[in-house]
């Protein structure tokens, strides 16, 4: 029998931050979980796809847009299950049990958000993240699991530079679970431009987004404020 899950992990020059991700996805190889990683990148500069070879993930190759990037990963993933994951988290050890566990639903899972050495605002940030993901709008950054025919069924991802992820969410409404698996992710983003001021950015940002602002025009606003 073949293992049930595809991972996908979109990349764009994460060579730091990818090892620890792979790393900590063993457990579900292990575990015969995981049928094949796929890392679909952006064009990245440094070793992030000879890093993803090494540890014998299949490397795809595509623009540098987050939706087209995890479209192209689902489109060439096999299994029956897919799970993606960003290059710059790390699941909890014993996320493998769990997500076994699910395996035996129809609905999608996402991960409870926490952060690397985050402290209090860490805190603050993960608690609103999981407080919104129980009304149905986790980000891609907490990771999803999703059974294959639930996916084409809302429609998978849209090739789109930013909200991909939400778009993705609010197709899935009402089939959305969250799962006692955490998605320890990197500080770095949070820390360099501020937590208060990232966190407003994406509040704003999102609420454009519900209002009809395209991702494309709300990507370069986005890239003007780094």
């Amino acid at each position: 029998m073949r293992a049930p899950i595809s991972v996908i992990i979109p990349t764009l020059n994460a060579v730091d931050t990818l090892p620890d991700c792979l790393a900590a996805l063993m457990e579900g190889l292990d575990s015969g979980l995981i049928r094949e990683l796929i890392v679909s990148d952006g064009g990245s500069t440094d070793a992030t796809g000879a890093t993803a070879l090494a540890w014998g993930a299949e490397v795809i190759h595509g623009a540098a847009s987050r939706g087209g990037q995890l479209q192209r990963g689902c489109a060439v993933a096999k299994a029956d299950w897919l799970m993606v994951v960003h290059a710059d988290t790390k699941l909890s050890p014993g996320w493998a049990r769990i997500v076994a566990a699910h395996l035996g639903t129809t609905k999608a899972g996402w991960f409870k958000l926490a952060f690397d050495q985050g402290g209090v605002p860490g805190n603050l940030v993960a608690g609103w993240a999981n407080l919104r993901s129980r009304f149905g709008l986790p980000y891609g950054d907490q990771g999803l699991i999703l059974p294959r025919m639930l996916y084409e069924g809302a429609g998978g991802y849209k090739d789109q530079p930013l909200m991909e992820d939400v778009a993705l969410a609010r197709a899935l409404k009402g089939q959305l679970v969250g799962l006692p698996v955490y998605a320890v992710t990197s500080p770095a983003k949070y820390q360099s431009q501020g937590w208060m001021r990232r966190g407003g950015r994406n509040l704003w940002t999102l609420g454009r987004y519900f209002f009809g602002t395209s991702p494309e025009v709300l990507a370069q606003s986005y890239r003007r404020g780094r």
